[in-house]
């Protein structure tokens, strides 16, 4: 189900006189996961499937966070659908494992030997998600059963090839502090797209269509309306 954080947004499209769709996508929210992993070409079908139920022939498609490689992939295989594209802090880019990453890989294998001992391991969980956290991989802790699978599966998925078989208009818009998608991979998908402007917002973090709902409606209009006056 849509998290009620879309509202404020929506409701700021709406009366610019857009008609927005928010899809229910398996496993998010209060839905019902997928009965196996699915892949991020699994989610962007799916996606396609409900603009067709909605009887949408062609729309602008913005994508946020996990919501982007969705849009990335689905913009990629069906350009003819697309009119537009957004991406706003979007994710698709296979992270690089620098120190701080194996430093705490190498952290959580003592730890699992380090808690399992009596009565450390009473706060085992505690210690795990702490880890998680540091990590910035709080998305795969939270995950339980198959969606843990689908985490795992979306994150190896590298989407930096198509990237550049995106030929649609597409606005990327960016918080400067963001701390989950660095700003790094704003860059890099804006030279690798070939039809592209790229927005940096200053004050604003991972969480901009939340934060910064009116400015992002007024990025999207400007670059809606120019494609389609």
């Amino acid at each position: 189900m849509p998290s009620k954080k879309w509202d404020q947004l929506r409701e700021q499209l709406t009366k610019e006189g857009f008609c927005v769709y928010l899809p229910f996508l398996p496993g998010f929210g209060k839905t019902s996961p997928p009965k196996k992993p699915w892949s991020v070409s699994d989610f962007s079908e799916f996606v396609l499937k409900f603009a067709q139920k909605q009887n949408l022939k062609k729309f602008f498609l913005l994508g946020h966070s996990f919501g982007g490689r969705i849009a990335i992939k689905l913009t990629a295989n069906h350009p003819g659908k697309v009119l537009g594209l957004i991406l706003c802090s979007s994710a698709g880019l296979k992270p690089k494992r620098g120190v701080k990453y194996w430093f705490f890989f190498f952290l959580a294998k003592i730890g699992n030997l380090f808690f399992s001992i009596f009565p450390l391991n009473l706060v085992r969980p505690t210690a795990r998600r702490l880890l998680y956290f540091f990590v910035q991989e709080q998305d795969y802790y939270q995950a339980k059963g198959v969606m843990r699978e689908i985490v795992k599966k979306v994150i190896e998925e590298d989407l930096t090839f198509h990237l550049k078989r995106i030929q649609v208009p597409t606005l990327i818009v960016w918080g400067e502090e963001d701390r989950i998608t660095p700003v790094a991979d704003a860059y890099l998908m804006a030279s690798k797209i070939p039809n592209s402007k790229l927005v940096i917002l200053k004050e604003a973090g991972h969480g901009l269509p939340f934060g910064k709902p009116a400015k992002l409606t007024q990025l999207v209009r400007e670059f809606c309306r120019r494609i389609y006056p």
